[in-house]
């Protein structure tokens, strides 16, 4: 959590300043008032200034949330969200109509929305919390389709004895390919290229 400690004129003043310097509001924040302004003699002996303590309060489902709705408030769309966190992970479930633009060819603009709440989320955050974002189970799909793919691909691997080369895919997507066929008594997988072209390979065992 980000705490800092202001002092002030006043207990409001040093409230305001401590805001401004968090780049926070009231809502975000948890206050605590050390200690008040006095006066002293004539206004001048024993002055003392106003103390806050303001701790930024840690909420990344609110964070995520308020991230997505104004995304999806630009593309005009309403959506409805479900959040949990689990073993620091911070999973959202999104619902709504259209659900395929949000999603894109092959998952990639879902991806990217996941990877811009990750920034949102983890700016400023001491420990990190990975970030998933699902919509119409397509998660699920994409991992079973890639099994299915995986495996076939090893049996033509197999057959005609040469090495199959994959079409680019994210990282979660090759570690979906790799663990399909991490057990296969007849192929071994590696990657190899740069993000965002790097590639599978699929080759026979020596």
């Amino acid at each position: 959590m980000n705490t800092i400690e202001v002092t002030g004129k006043s207990v409001e003043e040093a409230i305001e300043m401590g805001l401004v310097e968090l780049k926070k509001n009231k809502e975000q924040v948890k206050i605590e008032i050390l200690e008040k302004a006095t006066k002293g003699f004539l206004g001048i002996i024993g002055t003392k200034m106003a103390k806050v303590k303001i701790t930024v309060i840690d909420d990344p489902e609110e964070e995520a949330i308020k991230f997505l709705k104004k995304v999806f408030k630009a593309m005009s769309m309403e959506v409805e969200y479900q959040t949990s966190i689990k073993d620091n992970n911070l999973n959202i479930t999104l619902d709504g109509p259209n659900m395929g633009v949000i999603i894109g060819r092959r998952g990639q603009t879902l991806d990217s929305l996941q990877y811009l709440v990750s920034l949102v989320v983890n700016r400023d955050r001491e420990n990190y919390l990975k970030v998933f974002i699902d919509t119409e189970n397509y998660r699920e799909k994409r991992e079973e389709t890639l099994v299915r793919l995986a495996n076939k691909m090893a049996r033509k691997v197999k057959k005609i004895g040469k090495t199959v080369v994959l079409e680019p895919m994210n990282p979660y997507e090759r570690r979906i390919i790799h663990a399909a066929l991490q057990g296969n008594h007849y192929v071994q997988t590696y990657s190899e290229g740069e993000d965002p072209y790097r590639k599978v390979v699929i080759t026979l065992k020596k």
